[in-house]
């Protein structure tokens, strides 16, 4: 199984990334996987909130190269998150790369260890954060997003909070994440629900604006002769060849 799904916890839900062998990637699997499981959770009347988390080391690491999902479909779970009429809080204590972060950017509510790391790796394997801008950029610092979707580099977890991609660090993530988890069981459902969409009624709109058009410009630079390049060199842990 690539996910797992716990009872309801004091109106809670948590859902497990659990293909930690594969460093939980968005394989064409755990994409349908999450989105069905989203899709029961939104009409569960035992559930306030959910909690995305993930086990092994790694939130997740962006699109799985050897099985990727559909761009729409992974485009259309992205949107799931940001509509769904319960709060999606993120619990973050690994790294997360590339498409990880736009699931990650989707989610309301985030908090982030330190074993966290965070990278926009896309442009060293020759395609763009097309699709994952969608959620990304109306959260991050507009300079920050220059510097880190353009140059790839790594960053932490307090630099993540310091930029907007994530709500909180802390050394204690769960410690972190109880005040907000326990301020969501104290909502009304609907006044939650409302409340949502007047916080997510902008991105709703850039995505049925702007997804088809990114999904293209992912789908040419994922079949460009630099991106296979790329994502060959990647797989077979050696240096692109346009590096300087």
């Amino acid at each position: 199984m690539s996910l797992s799904v716990s009872s309801p916890l004091r109106g809670v839900t948590t859902v497990t990334l659990d293909a930690p062998e594969r460093r939980n990637a968005l394989s064409a699997e755990l994409v349908g996987a999450l989105a069905e499981a989203l899709d029961d959770l939104g009409g569960d009347t035992a559930t306030r909130a959910v909690l995305l988390t993930h086990t092994g080391t790694t939130f997740c690491s962006g699109a799985d190269l050897k099985a990727p999902p559909d761009p729409r479909d992974f485009v259309a779970l992205l949107r799931r998150i940001v509509a769904l009429p319960k709060p999606v809080a993120a619990r973050v204590d690994g790294h997360v790369r590339a498409g990880g972060l736009g699931l990650l950017g989707a989610c309301d509510l985030a908090v982030a260890g330190p074993a966290a790391t965070f990278a926009f790796t896309e442009v060293h394997i020759g395609v763009a954060p097309a699709v994952i801008s969608l959620p990304l950029l109306p959260r991050l610092d507009p300079g920050a997003a220059s510097r880190y979707c353009l140059t790839g580099e790594r960053f932490d977890a307090a630099e993540a909070a310091r930029i907007g991609l994530v709500t909180a660090y802390a050394s204690d993530v769960d410690a972190a994440l109880q005040p907000m988890l326990d301020g969501l069981r104290k909502a009304a459902p609907l006044a939650l629900a409302e409340t949502k969409k007047l916080l997510t009624a902008k991105v709703l709109d850039a995505f049925d604006d702007q997804s088809d058009a990114l999904i293209s410009l992912s789908a040419r630079l994922f079949g460009s002769a630099e991106a296979r390049e790329g994502m060959t060199a990647f797989l077979e842990r050696r240096e692109r060849p346009w590096v300087l």
